[in-house]
């Protein structure tokens, strides 16, 4: 039996070794530690992110697969609660290290299923809800910020890198090279990378409105 824990973070506040050290705080002891970084969890299903394709490959009948909570999974409610569902199918426990869940496909007395099948959905929508309210806040922000002043410009956040390193970073990607690499020789973060990578025209149009 393994236990590996899913890591998952999608913007420069977020750090995996926090995911993981939160995870041996609550008491496991982990084999593995299998993560995506810059990657969405409303937009990115689990299947189609680089590790995440991984689990599914490596996760084996007894495993323990860890994570944070559900939202690590992803933010949306089917794609969690099939992702759920299909590792339970194949004999993997799930486990959150936040409030201490258990997810457990041989589960065979009735009401017990039934009560784990509720949380699962539960938690599932209540992270998409919260997904959808953080969208809601931030669209209400941007409007806000877009009326002040009147004629004030909205920008959006200052990007975190120069047109040199822009061009840099494509210049790389074009070449193949990996997401690790072409952060250590242009000096940004992955997750700018992973950024620049997926989102090109509109990380070129936030350096034209700032004037870099």
């Amino acid at each position: 039996m393994s236990v590996i824990l899913y890591a998952r973070v999608s913007t420069a506040d977020q750090t995996l070794a926090h995911q993981q050290t939160q995870a041996e705080a609550a008491g496991f002891k982990l084999d593995r530690v299998v993560a995506d970084e810059g990657v969405s969890g409303i937009s990115v299903p689990l299947r189609e992110r680089p590790e995440g394709r991984r689990l599914f490959d490596i996760l084996r009948r007894g495993d323990v697969l860890v994570v944070r909570w559900v939202d690590r999974l992803g933010r949306n409610y089917a794609d969690v609660t099939d992702t759920i569902r299909e590792f339970m199918r194949r004999g993997v426990v799930v486990k959150t290290v936040i409030n201490g869940m258990t997810f457990d496909g041989a589960t065979t007395d009735p009401v017990q299923m039934a009560v784990r099948d509720a949380l699962i959905a539960f938690m599932a929508a209540t992270a998409q809800a919260q997904s959808e309210a953080t969208k809601e806040a931030q669209r209400a922000g941007i409007a806000h910020a877009k009326t002040i002043g009147g004629a004030t410009k909205y920008r959006g956040r200052k990007p975190g890198f120069a047109r040199e390193q822009f061009n840099h970073v494509r210049e790389l990607l074009a070449q193949g090279a990996g997401a690790s690499e072409i952060a250590k020789l242009t000096g940004v973060t992955r997750q700018t990378v992973y950024r620049i990578k997926d989102h090109p025209a509109e990380q070129m149009k936030a350096l034209e409105a700032w004037g870099l």
